[in-house]
């Protein structure tokens, strides 16, 4: 019998990798195989240290702006999207370019180009400076695109022409805090156009939705993501929105907080769509070396979907 006191662990489901994510990550490998090291990529290719270290071993290079590129070297753009110009650059330096944005992410450019091009100025729900962010707000010329992170920004907006509005949101969003934010626009411009699909990404309401069937079972919640991973973080506050008293955020199993957790006895663990499932299964070996565990799934959701990557790297060399 153990001497180990007893913890029950309530693992998230669904957690960690989306299709997106996945897509993008296989985007870089299967560079690196067509065209050999190194393979430069505009910014992380997703939020995740582990993630992003394991392919700079492979040959992977990350730099923040094309200009840090050579021209005679192929160049991935990350998941979260770029502005329209970076592509045009790397068309006018005749580079090598292969777009690893998640399809759900050019959905929303998609969606900004059709209203711009009926006259529509486009109100766009996200967090500023988010790479996502900048990428889908620089499809459209300046001034096209007007922010808003709150339900106070609401109030405050100038706007062109109340009657020729709509808006989009960031993909990675807290699916509460985005519906207070789309009912203050509705409610200050009635005429304003909603998306017709909610933009926020499958993957993002299916980890929140389990995060909230969890809550109540936990005296504490384990978010596994890095820190500039929007959808991780959004996991820790819908965790503390649904009543956890510990909800945190944790890279690897060496950020536990150990003294926070005394006298805890039911966890929830769960992983941000740009964490591995071996950070997963890093933390319950730390868990498994503290408590006799017990680890009870609580699925809320199945995700099948898979997403093509793109032909120039299905085609031959």
């Amino acid at each position: 019998m153990s001497d180990l006191p007893p913890l029950t662990l309530y693992l998230a489901a669904p957690r960690g990798f989306c299709a997106g994510v996945d897509r993008a990550i296989k985007i870089v490998e299967m560079a690196l195989q067509k065209w050999g090291a190194p393979v430069y990529v505009r910014h992380e290719i997703v939020h995740n240290k582990f993630v992003v270290d394991a392919l700079k071993a492979q040959g992977a290079i990350f730099v923040e702006e094309l200009d840090d590129c050579p021209t005679d070297r192929p160049v991935v753009f990350s998941a979260h999207g770029v502005p329209k110009s970076v592509p045009a650059a790397a068309a006018q330096r005749n580079m090598i370019a292969v777009d690893a944005t998640c399809p759900l992410v050019t959905k929303v450019h998609n969606e900004a180009a059709r209203h711009h091009e009926a006259g529509t100025q486009m109100i766009y729900i996200g967090h500023q400076g988010h790479p996502e962010t900048v990428g889908t707000m620089g499809q459209l010329p300046p001034g096209e695109v007007l922010l808003v992170e709150t339900v106070e920004d609401v109030a405050t907006l100038q706007v062109r022409d109340p009657a020729k509005l709509a808006f989009i949101t960031q993909t990675t969003l807290s699916v509460d805090d985005t519906a207070e934010i789309a009912a203050a626009l509705k409610a200050r411009f009635p005429q304003i156009h909603a998306p017709a699909h909610d933009d926020i990404c499958y993957a993002t309401t299916n980890r929140q939705a389990a995060v909230k069937a969890v809550a109540p079972k936990i005296d504490a919640l384990l978010v596994i993501g890095a820190p500039n991973s929007s959808n991780s973080k959004r996991l820790v506050e819908v965790g503390s929105a649904a009543g956890c008293p510990y909800s945190m955020l944790i890279q690897r199993a060496a950020d536990i907080d150990w003294r926070a957790l005394q006298g805890v006895r039911a966890i929830g663990l769960t992983a941000g769509a740009s964490a591995p499932e071996v950070l997963v299964n890093e933390v319950i070996d730390a868990f498994r070396a503290r408590f006799a565990v017990t680890i009870e799934l609580v699925e809320t959701a199945v995700e099948d979907i898979e997403f093509k990557v793109p032909r120039i790297l299905r085609e031959p060399a």
